[in-house]
């Protein structure tokens, strides 16, 4: 029997949340992962290097590849460099906050340094995943970077019936105001040609957990993306958040739901993973999931510390009879 071919939609610590999981599947299922990542960050060490130097922000991709890194020990010291970060050494000249490598992770500048080597970014992902003995592949959902631009209702609290608009994904992450509209800029990017292939071959495809507005939906307003999901035959698949971000404070879980079919009206879904104990009121998130045409599963995933984090294990567990249905 050949692999389930997986597909994972989303960015930063949500994917890397999903990607842990699949991981955990393996050993009981056998799995074909691919991640298509957000391309569209501008905070951090990633939007240093693209106002910088151009190119895709590199953050959410290094994430991914780290999440899929093999177990062999020198793959693992690799994924711990991709992930080491320049802190600020006082005691050295020149070394104060203001120097230049302060704050960069040391797998941005290598994913940056291989897409200016190599000219591609799909090849620079696949040598880079070479490197870390990657369990999957990670591909960008353009090959261009985006800017993500929301018109947002009390962006600043002291004109809170004000609607303005955001540019950024940093921006409209941190905005304690409502989203209210969501795009893209340029607004019909085209689509890795890679991940419409993975898309368009897949077994399932998956969105969440992550950032909603920032993560998740970015994905649906990339026209000819939405178009492969839309037509694809692969099951789907929604990972629900244990809590409302900055972002989306004041959307329940069945309003996350029921943004995706705002922005994708055609999409339909069959499997809705929420946690048991996140989950809230499940009648309104069941009502929402059956309007997508999924069924709710209900499921532990979330640490047993009480912080809002997906278990990958426990995410895994719950994943493996979802996913080997009918395998």
């Amino acid at each position: 029997m050949n692999p389930a071919r997986v597909v994972a939609f989303g960015g930063g610590h949500g994917l890397s949340a999903s990607l842990r999981a699949l991981r955990h599947c393996v050993p009981e299922l056998d799995l074909d992962i691919t991640a298509v990542v957000t391309v569209g960050d501008d905070g951090g060490s990633s939007g240093r290097l693209r106002a910088e130097r151009g190119g895709l922000p590199p953050g959410d991709l290094r994430q991914a590849l780290v999440a899929l890194a093999g177990d062999h020990p020198a793959t693992r010291r690799t994924a711990g460099l991709f992930q080491h970060r320049f802190a600020a050494a006082a005691r050295l000249p020149g070394a104060g906050a203001d120097n230049p490598l302060v704050g960069h992770a040391v797998g941005n500048l290598v994913l940056h340094g291989l897409m200016e080597l190599v000219g591609d970014p799909v090849a620079a992902l696949d040598h880079a995943g070479a490197m870390l003995g990657a369990v999957g592949r990670v591909l960008p959902m353009s090959c261009q970077p985006v800017d993500i631009e929301a018109r947002v209702r009390g962006a600043d609290p002291d004109h809170p019936d004000e609607v303005r608009t955001l540019r950024g994904q940093h921006q409209v992450a941190v905005t304690t105001g409502r989203v209210e509209a969501l795009r893209l800029a340029p607004a019909a990017p085209a689509a890795c040609a890679e991940a419409l292939a993975a898309v368009r071959g897949a077994d399932w495809l998956i969105f969440g957990p992550g950032s909603w507005y920032t993560s998740v939906l970015p994905h649906l307003l990339v026209p000819e993306l939405a178009d492969a999901i839309i037509s694809s035959p692969a099951r789907r698949l929604v990972t629900l958040n244990l809590v409302a971000e900055k972002e989306t404070l004041g959307l329940s879980l069945a309003d996350h739901l029921d943004t995706l079919r705002r922005y994708l009206p055609e999409l339909k879904v069959d499997v809705v993973l929420a946690d048991s104990k996140a989950v809230g009121d499940p009648v309104a998130v069941e009502r929402a999931a059956e309007s997508l045409g999924a069924r709710l599963v209900l499921a532990p995933v979330a640490v047993v510390d009480g912080t809002p984090r997906h278990d990958p294990a426990a995410l895994g567990a719950a994943l493996v009879p979802v996913l080997g249905a009918d395998r």
